[in-house]
């Protein structure tokens, strides 16, 4: 039984690694943008599919990710300029329902390219590594190494850039960051790239560990806005700890629900927080 509990907390750890990088995307928009981008379900299904035909193209795996980040963040800016961001004057609740229409447009776009059977990446088959009983695979490992290279550059960014130290001041105090000359129109672009095409790059981190279809998206949705919102909407080092909350406390309440439950953790998580320290725990809009 130990090593059935050992194992859930390496599978969740795997999860919460990939599931950290759409969460650092879409809590960084949030901090800026002021408003929750539920199109962060179709952009990370056409980043996922970005990546798949890049890959099998021939682009090597940082290639691919690349591919993946741009498309996605160029569509991601696309629906923001166009469909989002007009709204959010009106209220950050204009915009989110707005997103959901988006998300829905992107899943249809890419069902309709590509059909609705599951894709996998064609990757070499290579033996688990085993530790008695636990075992993890040379692919997971990989996938994971790549998903924490990507959170240590988006951290490097942000403490160290001038782009980054002025998304910062933009989401701590637009008026005071405007006086200090930083144009926060330009600032809201470039969280939105950015932190879609991170979405992207989550939604094919997480095709590489299993597969992709035109749901990719939407069957993270809720586990992403939960570590969101766990860890402190607006909180990057938040959104990092609460993925890898999310992806261990599903992991482990498989053992005792089953999988078909799985899904409910989101639930649970998003009700407990908002009623207990609605603030999350690292707080809102902390870096």
């Amino acid at each position: 039984m130990i090593d059935v509990v050992v194992q859930a907390l390496v599978n969740g750890l795997v999860s919460g690694t990939l599931l950290a990088v759409p969460a650092i995307g879409f809590t960084a928009m949030f901090a800026v943008l002021r408003f929750p981008n539920f199109a962060v379900s179709g952009i990370a299904t056409l980043g996922a599919f970005a990546g798949y035909l890049a890959y099998g193209a021939g682009l090597q795996m940082a290639g691919s990710l690349a591919v993946a980040f741009v498309v996605a963040g160029a569509a991601g800016l696309l629906f923001d300029e166009v469909a989002h961001l007009p709204l959010v004057k009106q209220g950050a609740l204009p915009a989110a329902i707005a997103s959901i229409a988006s998300g829905l447009v992107l899943e249809n776009v890419v069902r309709l390219g590509f059909g609705n059977d599951p894709r996998g990446y064609d990757r070499p088959i290579a033996r688990d590594i085993r530790l008695g009983d636990i075992r993890v695979s040379p692919q997971q490992l990989e996938t994971m190494g790549l998903a924490l290279a990507l959170m240590l550059a988006v951290f490097a960014i942000l403490s160290f850039s001038r782009i980054g130290k002025a998304m910062r001041a933009s989401a701590d105090n637009p008026d005071l960051a405007s006086l200090k000359g930083i144009r926060p129109e330009r600032i809201a672009m470039i969280a939105s790239f950015a932190g879609m095409g991170l979405v992207g790059v989550g939604g094919m981190l997480l095709g590489l560990d299993s597969s992709i279809d035109p749901l990719t998206g939407t069957r993270i949705l809720l586990s992403l806005f939960a570590a969101a919102v766990l860890g402190g909407l607006g909180s990057v080092p938040g959104a990092v700890l609460g993925a890898f909350l999310i992806g261990i406390a599903e992991e482990l309440s498989v053992l005792v629900v089953g999988s078909q439950y799985r899904a409910a953790v989101g639930f649970v998580a998003i009700l407990v927080m908002l009623t207990l320290r609605p603030r999350g725990l690292l707080g809102e809009r902390a870096y």
